[in-house]
């Protein structure tokens, strides 16, 4: 069974954000106590104690700084305060990762309320102090939270102007704002920090609030270095693993040695004679914790547990079959919707070509930086806060407390710039974790995951087997269109390419790992099972891969990325005896992407030599900011291309260590082109996902001119 499914929504989102929901019972549900049941009906002032688990749709309805529920505050005030010294202090739920919307989300501020960037301050990702938000994921920050905040910071800009309007008793549209003082034609001027002094703004953001049109933007559209760049680069910052508080322990969970063993007994007799250490249990959770790492190690060690078998589980190489056997038969079409089946048999009869294949798509480890980590702190009130690295705060409070049968207010979660999350880090285990053993011990509490930890413990990119049907006419075109995906997801499921018939479904399956959102979800493996179909077609036809594509594409954005890349990389020159190029294009989260691969045959496989990346993601906020994000996605992309998948056989990971899990290193980066295209006319759309999705296919296009059989990912060659 799946601890953790991703079941989007059934519209068709090729260009809609899609959604996320996460659907996992609680891990941890700890039983109250006779103290802990009446300290909560003291905070409630007695009556009646009702504990109810919360459905998805109930957990939402969170309390953020701005208010009750999921609605975005209208209060100017939750999203911007000025002080009296002109200094911009922005409230956002959303994460820093890595990805530097800081700096990005504070330029839009800066833009708008017209004042140097250097006086705009982020407060990120703390629940008593930001309005509520779902979460950093879906490349949702610039197309959505940065509209909010430009229209706050306008809502402010205007009523500076008041003010100042006001004060001087002048005409209101003799007056302008810039860096940060409104100014009249006359010369005079007034900072914000003296228009504030009488009193903080307050006023409504609407929905309706005009902001500046891109070709007025001055900050917007530039690449400042990166918001307190210099903490990191110093290591000055302190990350989720580096923070200690006064009298903090150490602690670490007991785990099983493979999935769905269950604890039978736990001798921890050795354990406690250590001075310092103790023994938490409660329910199915074990743990320990200890004055510092040291002994909490010598404590793990000198445990004695003893574990009921696993029960008889798939493999990584048993999964495929898996996943078809238990799938749904329900299928959802999508993408222009599902063709009746009688209609699509019938066109396949009467055309000139059918081609079928089948690509198989393994689970994939998010590797970051950061592990997980949680300090948990109890106050003597019964209040809980907790620091630790996720992309859905908000969801962490919800999260402990359900577990803790908390109301949700009697938690704070506050997130550190992490190092990194990938979309593997949308759950708060490891924070609900770190509060059990904080309350037995009494004292903060810090869990680290170790390695190993965290790649059996969290969750996975899914597995997945997809199969595609494809016919084409006697003139060459496409006829018909089938894509079934089993287990690994719907993004990026429906065909960019015009089809007249077409069916294309996803399948939900049980998974044997657990799984979730990944850095552009199930868009990398649709795409790759796509492109690689459109390039298998290209080839029987014995016609251009790049011509073939073109006839099927209406989209000019889709084109013009293509056009971008097959330009760059030179696609018509002829090619020296081993070498060949590949491409592949796509889109994704409303931005397009074309990637192309040069690659050079070795005598025990291949060499990647160049990629080239065309991405257009409506207009550029911040360039250096954008095409790092192009990069970092690019490079991700190249572990599931050559060589990334998830080993498993009898309930164990096979391959669950750095030294075992290969992730691209600088050896295995070749020459990376990016061409950003900027679209000053269009909304800006995210950037970190989409650039992920055509790395595969582009390298796998490019190898298969060498004739390798390459139907599944990784593409398992020899990058040498």
């Amino acid at each position: 069974m799946s601890d953790l499914i991703h079941r989007p929504d059934q519209r068709d989102t090729s260009i809609e954000p899609e959604r996320y929901e996460l659907f996992e019972p609680a891990r941890y549900r700890f039983d109250l106590d006779r103290r802990d049941f009446l300290r909560v009906l003291s905070v409630m002032g007695g009556g009646l104690l009702v504990v109810a688990n919360l459905d998805g749709s109930a957990g939402a309805q969170e309390t953020g700084r701005g208010g009750q529920g999921q609605s975005t505050p209208s209060d100017l005030g939750a999203w911007i305060h000025l002080d009296r010294d002109g200094r911009v202090t922005v409230f956002t739920g959303k994460v820093e990762i890595g990805q530097n919307i800081r700096t990005s989300l504070a330029q839009t501020v800066a833009d708008e309320l017209r004042t140097p960037l250097d006086t705009v301050s982020m407060v990120m990702a703390d629940t008593d102090l930001t309005p509520f938000d779902q979460g950093t994921f879906g490349s949702q920050t610039t197309p959505r939270m940065a509209p909010v905040l430009a229209r706050a910071a306008a809502t402010a800009r205007e009523l500076l102007i008041d003010r100042a309007a006001a004060q001087w008793h002048a005409q209101r549209d003799a007056l302008s704002a810039d860096a940060g003082r409104v100014r009249a034609t006359d010369g005079r001027a007034l900072s914000y920090g003296d228009l504030v002094a009488s009193g903080d703004l307050k006023g409504t953001v609407a929905a309706s609030t005009v902001t500046l049109p891109k070709a007025k933007w001055t900050v917007r559209g530039a690449s400042p270095k990166k918001v307190d760049g210099a903490q990191f680069v110093t290591g000055r910052h302190v990350y989720t693993p580096d923070l200690t508080r006064p009298g903090m322990l150490h602690g670490r969970v007991i785990r099983p040695p493979a999935y769905r063993a269950t604890l039978q007994s736990l001798d921890a007799s050795a354990a406690k004679a250590i001075p310092g250490v103790q023994v938490v249990s409660d329910g199915d959770f074990s743990g320990v914790v200890a004055p510092n790492s040291r002994t909490l190690s010598r404590a793990m060690d000198a445990l004695k547990a003893s574990w009921s078998a696993a029960p008889e589980q798939p493999s990584a190489a048993t999964v495929y079959e898996h996943f078809r056997s238990t799938a749904t038969q329900d299928v959802n079409g999508r993408g222009g919707g599902a063709q009746p089946e009688g209609e699509l048999l019938k066109a396949r009869r009467g055309a000139a070509m059918t081609l079928s294949e089948s690509y198989r798509i393994p689970y994939i480890a998010h590797v970051p930086l950061e592990p997980r980590a949680a300090v948990a702190e109890w106050g003597s009130d019964g209040r809980v806060t907790i620091w630790t690295g996720t992309q859905r705060p908000f969801g962490v409070r919800g999260e402990v407390a359900q577990a803790f049968h908390l109301a949700e207010d009697r938690v704070r979660v506050i997130v550190p710039d992490m190092g990194s999350g990938y979309g593997g880090k949308h759950t708060g285990e490891q924070a609900v974790e770190a509060a059990r053993l904080a309350r037995a011990a009494g004292r903060p509490v810090k869990v680290v995951y170790t390695r190993a930890e965290e790649f059996m413990w969290g969750y996975f990119r899914p597995g997945g087997v997809i199969d595609v049907t494809a016919s084409v006419g006697a003139n060459g075109r496409l006829t018909t269109w089938e894509f079934h995906n089993y287990n690994s997801g719907s993004a990026g499921l429906p065909t960019p390419y015009t089809v007249p018939l077409k069916s294309q479904a996803y399948h939900a399956a049980d998974s044997p790992l657990r799984q979730g959102s990944y850095r552009g979800l199930a868009a990398t493996a649709n795409h790759y099972a796509r492109e690689m179909h459109m390039d298998a077609l290209a080839r029987r036809l014995q016609v251009d891969a790049v011509e073939f594509r073109r006839t099927h594409i209406d989209e000019p954005r889709l084109r013009a990325v293509l056009d971008a890349v097959v330009d760059r990389i030179a696609w018509s020159r002829a090619r020296p005896a081993g070498q060949a190029v590949g491409v592949a294009c796509g889109t994704e989260k409303g931005s397009f992407v074309a990637t192309g691969a040069e690659v050079t045959k070795t005598t025990d496989g291949f060499r990647l030599d160049r990629l080239v990346v065309a991405f257009e993601c409506g207009a550029i906020v911040n360039p250096d900011g954008l095409r790092n994000q192009v990069e970092g996605a690019v490079v991700q992309g190249l572990g599931g291309a050559l060589f990334e998948a998830v080993g498993f056989a009898n309930g164990q990971l096979t391959n669950g260590t750095m030294r075992e899990y290969s992730v691209p290193r600088f050896k295995d980066v070749p020459a990376i082109d990016i061409i950003l295209i900027d679209r000053p006319d269009l909304a800006s759309a995210g950037a970190g996902e989409t650039p992920i999705v055509c790395v595969a296919p582009a390298i796998g296009s490019a190898v298969r001119h060498f004739g390798d059989v390459l139907a599944e990912l990784p593409v398992r060659l020899k990058n040498s």
